[in-house]
């Protein structure tokens, strides 16, 4: 199979730091896999805010990972590095990648794909990798989200959130989450949150404390959300950060995190190793994948656009116009 790639393919380069105008179309070398990868010749590519913060300088690619934006993927196996044993050629596949989405191939860690779920198409599959594995690594397995808890989710009508807001509802879990609109509101409680609070017009303190206050807090906006996050939480909650849309810096008081022994933590996903993120892609395959594939959670797709129009795309992300998902599609 390998002897029939092309040598060369078109990709998007981040010309120079900047705003979604320095996404420009190229051309580069079609990579070759190496020992445990698969070359996956890319359908859809989806796009996510780290591509953003990268395209502005604030997120570089961890060492040894493709400069080329684009977390995840979905497409068929071209190729096979050494020891692949788990695919074969011709298989349909999506991935988490470290970087070289944005292209008509990219390299894989085999460790790293799943099966496209039955019934989804590649534009669906490619929504997947990188808000699941955020979300199943961060509220199931660090913050040990359970059955019968609550949940206060910001941002819920990102891919994240309405990843979240599913996840989270088929599992037992109570709902409560921040949107910055009713149209966005509405979209949030439709897939399953018990209330979303439009943070332009509602405090979202005062619901969630009334509603009875939350066990765990997913935030990706911190700034003056933390002091609300710590005050809301109940005993022995849990403050989990993936990102700061608002800012990193507060002026809080810790006293909450003694008395009610609070966990406060966070973390970034694509400089984990491919062991830890074999772990997780081990987890939504078994607990996660049926659930897809029967239709009880959905991939929320907002808009797609052809590979070369991706600064559109991040125009279109950074508007926070969007509810759910964007994808890139790649050839035909």
């Amino acid at each position: 199979m390998s002897q029939t790639l092309p040598e060369r393919m078109q990709v998007i380069e981040i010309r120079e730091p900047g705003g979604p105008e320095v996404l420009v179309p190229a051309e580069r070398d079609v990579p070759r896999p190496g020992k445990g990868e698969v070359l996956i010749k890319v359908a859809a590519a989806g796009v996510n805010r780290p591509d953003a913060l990268q395209r502005a300088g604030s997120y570089p690619p961890p060492p040894g990972a493709s400069e080329i934006p684009g977390l995840e993927v979905a497409g068929e196996v071209a190729a096979l590095g050494e020891g692949v044993e788990n695919y074969g050629t011709g298989e349909r596949v999506c991935a988490l990648v470290t970087g070289g989405g944005y292209a008509e191939y990219c390299v894989a860690p085999s460790a790293q794909c799943l099966p496209v779920p039955q019934g989804l198409d590649y534009v669906h599959a490619a929504g997947v990798p990188e808000t699941f594995f955020t979300v199943w690594s961060n509220l199931f397995d660090r913050a040990k989200l359970a059955a019968g808890e609550t949940l206060l989710l910001h941002g819920g009508s990102s891919g994240i959130g309405t990843t979240a807001i599913q996840l989270a509802r088929a599992f037992g879990v109570r709902v409560f989450t921040t949107a910055g609109s009713a149209e966005k509101c509405k979209a949030c409680e439709e897939l399953g949150a018990e209330r979303a609070i439009n943070y332009r017009e509602e405090d979202f303190l005062t619901i969630v404390k009334e509603a009875g206050g939350a066990d765990v807090v997913l935030d990706m906006v911190g700034g003056d959300y933390i002091a609300k996050n710590l005050e809301l939480l109940n005993p022995d909650g849990r403050l989990v950060f993936i990102a700061f849309l608002g800012g990193p810096k507060a002026e809080v008081s810790f006293l909450p995190v003694m008395l009610k022994r609070l966990t406060v933590t966070g973390s970034t996903l694509r400089a984990r190793g491919v062991a830890f993120k074999a772990g997780i892609a081990a987890q939504l395959e078994a607990r996660v994948w049926p659930l897809l594939e029967s239709g009880q959670v959905k991939v929320v797709l907002n808009r797609t656009f052809p590979l070369a129009e991706a600064a559109k795309a991040h125009a279109l992300m950074e508007s926070s116009q969007h509810i759910g998902k964007i994808v890139l599609t790649v050839g035909e």
